[in-house]
């Protein structure tokens, strides 16, 4: 299940509208940020992930313009002022649907999921109201990796259910990502060649959208944590049909074997898309806490204990999706911003100032 289903929900439900110009793309009060780029220019990308070397990213887009009927995977070598005017390289097949791509050590290979397995056709996504907001959790999806060319050299996973969001350690030994193979939601990691499989979370509720700290001996995470009876049996009937609501999630920490596990965020409403600081103390993440509207979410950050909340950016509408370079010199992210009056969401990458 992709991050990208809530950005789906902002895009459904609101067409931006900047407070100042459309051509706004970076904020006065972003004062952490300089230097901001924009990166792509149309419909639907998020999830840009950084290479190992700073260089390049992977990331998921469903531009129609680049043939894309939903979420495929792309790689682009990053160069300072260029943007993706031409179609990048894709590194998934075209088939089915796709999510959370990822570079594994060295560079020239990336890890990613995809239903292709099930059918070249992409899945059908649930009907969305006012009144009930759903993440499909497709059983179909599986984890691959390809080259840079998008030939698939290996299978990661192949038990039943779902098996996706993986990300790989700084360290270059393990993977983290999320299956349902135990009867819920729940973090597991492996090493590179998909051995090894072993268990991290087992709370009851929703636990994905793991990455390792800059050491490599934690991870920080989304979860869902349904207490009543009532949230209790909501949660297990909407995984039962394949669904997970993920309006109520908080940023949680633990050490990669699941140990000293700990809540970092109490905010309410939609905490999720973490990511640590260079600092391996300090993490970003995404949040709609601070606001009257639901779809409205900006990146803040916060140290692992829970103190010192501090928002990141200003956008009106939609930030998501940070992630800091491996040098820790740069910060990408994807926005509403600057989206000429449209519903499209696009690639941002700034130089970070502390």
């Amino acid at each position: 299940m992709s991050a990208q289903h809530l950005l789906s929900f902002v895009l459904a439900a609101v067409v931006f509208t900047a407070c100042g110009s459309e051509e706004t793309i970076h904020y006065e009060d972003e004062k952490h940020l300089s230097n901001v780029q924009q990166l792509t220019n149309g419909d639907d990308n998020a999830e840009a992930y950084w290479s190992f070397n700073s260089d390049a990213l992977v990331f998921q887009s469903n531009r129609k313009d680049w043939g894309f009927a939903c979420d495929q995977i792309c790689y682009f070598p990053l160069k300072d002022g260029n943007m993706f005017t031409q179609k990048p390289q894709m590194i998934s097949n075209g088939k089915g649907r796709t999510t959370c791509s990822f570079f594994l050590p060295g560079d020239t290979l990336v890890i990613y999921a995809s239903t292709h397995l099930a059918g070249d056709e992409c899945p059908p996504e649930p009907e969305r109201t006012k009144d009930r907001y759903v993440w499909p959790v497709y059983e179909s999806y599986d984890i691959f990796v390809a080259d840079l060319k998008g030939n698939i050299v290996a299978q990661l996973t192949d038990e039943p259910g779902y098996d996706a969001e993986p990300t790989v350690s700084p360290k270059g030994d393990k993977i983290v990502f999320t299956s349902t193979r135990s009867g819920d939601l729940e973090l597991y990691t492996m090493n590179l060649d998909g051995s090894d499989v072993v268990q991290v979370t087992h709370d009851l509720g929703y636990d994905g959208g793991a990455f390792f700290s800059p050491d490599g001996t934690k991870l920080v995470f989304r979860a869902s944590r349904p207490k009543s009876d009532e949230d209790v049996k909501k949660y297990k009937e909407l995984l039962a049909e394949g669904l997970v609501e993920p309006s109520d999630m908080e940023i949680f920490t633990c050490n990669v074997d699941g140990s000293d596990l700990k809540q970092v965020t109490d905010l309410g409403r939609a905490n999720w898309a973490p990511f640590y600081h260079p600092d391996g103390k300090r993490i970003l993440f995404s949040t709609n806490h601070n606001s009257l509207l639901p779809w409205k979410f900006n990146i803040y950050m916060i140290d692992e204990d829970g103190g010192n909340l501090e928002q990141i950016t200003y956008d009106d509408t939609f930030d998501a999706f940070p992630m800091f370079s491996p040098d820790g010199k740069k910060l990408v992210w994807c926005s509403n911003r600057n989206n000429g009056d449209t519903r499209a969401t696009n690639i941002f990458v700034a130089d970070w100032v502390e």
